[in-house]
């Protein structure tokens, strides 16, 4: 997986910017807050977050590290794909997010175009005792070690191939073992895990 992306600015749209690397551009789906900081022609480095689908791959770029790791936090919540990961990110900085979940703030959570009250009560129940107290921006969420990460990748990447939810969940549960095994070694090889995860729902 591309973890981040070095190179010059070669354009930049509404949702999206274009980094030139080694002479190949590569689009980067961005906030609006990401690209307003972006100059065309200037070099800039942005970490990055792939998204599996099966008809494509789609990068997401981030301002930072703590925006990423939201990114992909969030995603680890029941029906929060992508799009509404990135739509959280646009609405809010992630340290608004972990204050909003901290304290069972909804109101905030449902300024998110997608987002009801339904749904922001679930991500604030699923995500309270992961997502770490304000104030942690710089440090990786309080109960997510560094590398599971991984659990947002590889769920969004079954989703986006097709199968549901509470499939996805299944095959995340059972590549576990194996990621642990992988960050012994290091940051876990999501592709590896991710074809892993296809190979035991295959099996089922």
């Amino acid at each position: 997986m591309i973890a981040f992306v070095r190179g010059t600015v070669a354009a930049l749209g509404l949702t999206s910017a274009v980094i030139e690397v080694g002479g190949v551009g590569l689009e980067l789906q961005c906030t609006p807050n990401t690209l307003a900081d972006l100059r065309r022609g200037t070099e800039a480095t942005l970490p990055t977050s792939m998204v599996v689908r099966e008809d494509s791959l789609t990068l997401f770029g981030f301002a930072d590290e703590d925006e990423k790791q939201m990114f992909e936090l969030v995603q680890t919540a029941s029906g929060v794909g992508p799009k509404l990961a990135q739509a959280m990110l646009a609405v809010h900085s992630p340290e608004a997010i972990r204050r909003a979940v901290a304290s069972d703030d909804v109101k905030t959570l449902t300024a998110v175009p997608g987002i009801g009250q339904k749904g922001a009560q679930r991500i604030i129940l699923e995500l309270r005792d992961r997502i770490g107290a304000p104030g942690t921006a710089a440090e990786r969420p309080t109960g997510v070690s560094a590398v599971d990460a991984w659990q947002g990748q590889v769920h969004a990447g079954l989703v986006g191939l097709g199968w549901s939810g509470k499939e996805a969940d299944k095959a995340v549960a059972e590549v576990a073992t194996e990621a642990d095994q992988l960050a012994q070694q290091g940051q876990p090889d999501v592709a590896r895990l991710l074809r892993l995860a296809l190979q035991t729902l295959s099996r089922a």
